[in-house]
């Protein structure tokens, strides 16, 4: 593996809190020196002065389990990129297939709650694909609340896939919003008595549903406090919506009562999901305070038209993926609001991707530049680089170090029970893995839009997985294949 020597770069390791000029020296994959005027023969050296050095994005949300999206991601700065909300089932199935095919970042899943659930209650085998459990959605059998014996089953697999090296449990909890509480309590207890986290997509706020069984972040942060476990509560922004500065203050409230509970957000006012969701049925839009209208399908381009065009699709195609508008981002007030869920004390930046669909419906491809006609969300494209432009040059909420803590840092800290793999990641300290983002502080900024959602971000000049090249002077690598599958070690 050649050496590679990062020349002058102002380098910022939020491992600890150092922000100042130096080089980087990689070796074997690893951080070997960082310092001034470094010297060393038969390396690769690269002049970044001027540029912003630090350690590659962790992304715990990410469906796109694919060459295509995670080169996408990978212009984005992200150098690990994990399915950990939905989870996918069975984890050596998901494993196996991408090591198979090639990754070029690092990879990982949880034990999927929702196919787990879909086996027992639904008779559903799952088969480790995020794509096609999008129609599960759409199936009322599996959202049902659980016998003993189906509760006992569904636990029972996933404390398998658990021991096979899933990193933690995904809980889809939203999708089946009116299932038993005590099905969650006794998930998180499972993972609490297996040290490792839980990843939820909240069920309905009260705000919205006073008919919802539990305040969805009431329900995480009783778990979290309930087993001393520890929770992630998802996409914070999608599922709070306008009531964001409520649910962010149960959380703070959680925490300060000892709660081992973290959150995450995304920069964008739309959301991602398959059309079979329960919370996309007509009769449950006025929840979210939208109408059909604010549907769009992923694949087409097509803005739903009224109630009737919404249950035809939901019919005959459920798993079809559809950006959901739940806030206006051209709003002064809806963006205060994603700002402050960003802005949160410890709140972490992951993107929520989603995998690019072809007309043909392929979602993966080795070609680059992507061919013409894919489509997907455009936070598969731009969350890291929105975020930056937002929060640290434009609003200045942000400085460089604490960017990179909220990307690189906590991220990986979030991970690090499950496997001692990810101790090595998120800093620049010697001997951790060399995995980095060189960034024009100037430049960077998202190009995605939710017309063109797949053009690639701008100013993330370098990045490095393991030592290697996968972007190199704002393009991709086309023969780079470095990323490795993270497993769960449990305790």
């Amino acid at each position: 593996m050649p050496r590679v020597l990062l020349r002058g770069g102002r380098v910022i390791d939020p491992g600890t809190g150092s922000d100042r000029i130096a080089d980087v020296l990689i070796e074997d994959g690893k951080i070997a020196a960082v310092g001034l005027e470094l010297q060393t023969e038969q390396a690769t050296e690269v002049d970044v002065t001027g540029m912003v050095v630090g350690p590659g994005f962790v992304d715990l949300h990410s469906h796109v389990n694919s060459i295509a999206g995670q080169r996408l991601q990978a212009r984005d700065g992200v150098t690990t990129a994990l399915e950990l909300e939905a989870g996918l089932l069975p984890v050596e199935i998901a494993y196996a297939e991408a090591a198979k095919q090639g990754r070029p970042i690092n990879f990982g899943f949880s034990a999927s709650w929702g196919m787990a659930r879909a086996e027992v209650l639904s008779g559903r085998p799952a088969d480790a694909n995020f794509v096609g459990a999008l129609s599960m959605l759409g199936d009322p059998a599996w959202q049902a609340s659980s016998t003993p014996t189906q509760l006992g089953a569904w636990l029972g697999r996933l404390e398998e896939e658990l021991a096979d090296g899933a990193l933690g449990i995904g809980v889809l909890q939203g999708y089946a919003p009116q299932s038993d509480p005590r099905e969650y309590l006794a998930v998180n207890e499972l993972a609490a008595r297996a040290g490792v986290p839980t990843f939820t997509h909240v069920r309905e706020i009260v705000e919205s549903d006073p008919g919802t069984p539990i305040d969805g972040t009431e329900e995480a942060a009783r778990a979290a406090m309930e087993f001393g476990g520890q929770v992630h509560h998802c996409h914070v922004n999608s599922t709070s919506r306008r009531h964001v500065d409520r649910t962010l203050g149960v959380i703070e409230r959680a925490r300060s009562g000892g709660a081992h509970m973290t959150v995450e957000t995304y920069p964008y006012g739309a959301g991602s999901t398959g059309i079979g969701a329960a919370f996309l049925a007509p009769e449950r839009l006025h929840v979210w305070g939208i109408g059909p209208a604010n549907i769009v399908l992923v694949e087409s381009g097509e803005r739903i038209v009224d109630e009737a065009h919404l249950r035809q699709v939901r019919s005959t195609d459920p798993g079809a993926a559809c950006i959901v508008e739940f806030l206006d981002d051209t709003d002064a007030h809806d963006q205060a609001l994603l700002a402050r869920s960003l802005a949160f004390p410890d709140s972490i930046v992951a993107s929520d991707a989603m995998h690019v669909t072809w007309p043909d419906r392929s979602t993966d491809t080795r070609e680059w530049p992507l061919p013409a006609g894919g489509t997907t969300h455009p936070r598969t494209a731009g969350t890291f680089a929105r975020s930056l432009r937002l929060m640290v040059r434009e609003q200045q909420v942000w400085t460089w170090g604490e960017a990179f803590r909220r990307c690189s840092y906590l991220p990986a800290r979030v991970m690090d029970s499950t496997t001692a793999a990810f101790r090595a990641k998120g800093h620049l300290a010697v001997g951790a893995d060399a995995d980095i983002v060189v960034i024009d502080p100037q430049r960077v900024t998202d190009r995605a839009t939710y017309l063109n959602s797949t053009r690639p971000s701008i100013g993330i000049a370098h990045v490095l997985v393991a030592g290697e090249f996968v972007v190199r002077d704002e393009d991709v690598v086309l023969d780079a294949y470095p990323g490795r599958g993270l497993r769960g070690q449990l305790r």
